[in-house]
């Protein structure tokens, strides 16, 4: 049964992804992965939320392993990162390795500290 509570969540996740990258990539120009980005971003603080609201264990399976497991992607903001150093494109490399990380847990925090202070 846990296996089709992430199946489920990841059904919704991926496309989630997919479409809300696609979307703020199309309105930038630059080569610097804002959707990547944004995407992270938002499912760190999703994540964050739903640890913060001390869900039951099958809603986490569904949203937070199924949903923002799908949802984010280290793989690719690793993939982008790397291309964009190999394209000699350092300062944006780095921007986006440093604002990846510190603006995902920044998110997570402020995630879980809204839902904890009003659901924990």
């Amino acid at each position: 049964m846990n296996m089709l509570l992430v199946i489920a969540g990841a059904a919704l996740g991926a496309p989630a992804r997919y479409l809300l990258d696609r979307t703020i990539q199309s309105r930038h120009e630059s080569r610097f992965p804002w959707g990547t980005l944004l995407v992270n971003i938002s499912g760190c603080f999703l994540l964050g939320a739903l640890t913060g609201a001390d869900l039951a264990a099958s809603w986490m399976l569904v949203a937070g392993t199924g949903f923002c497991g799908a949802f984010t992607t280290y793989s690719t903001f690793s993939y982008e990162s790397v291309r964009l150093a190999q394209e000699r494109a350092y300062r944006h490399s780095i921007l986006n390795a440093v604002a990846s990380v510190v603006l995902g847990l920044a998110a997570a925090v402020a995630g879980y500290a809204l839902t904890h202070a009003c659901f924990g």
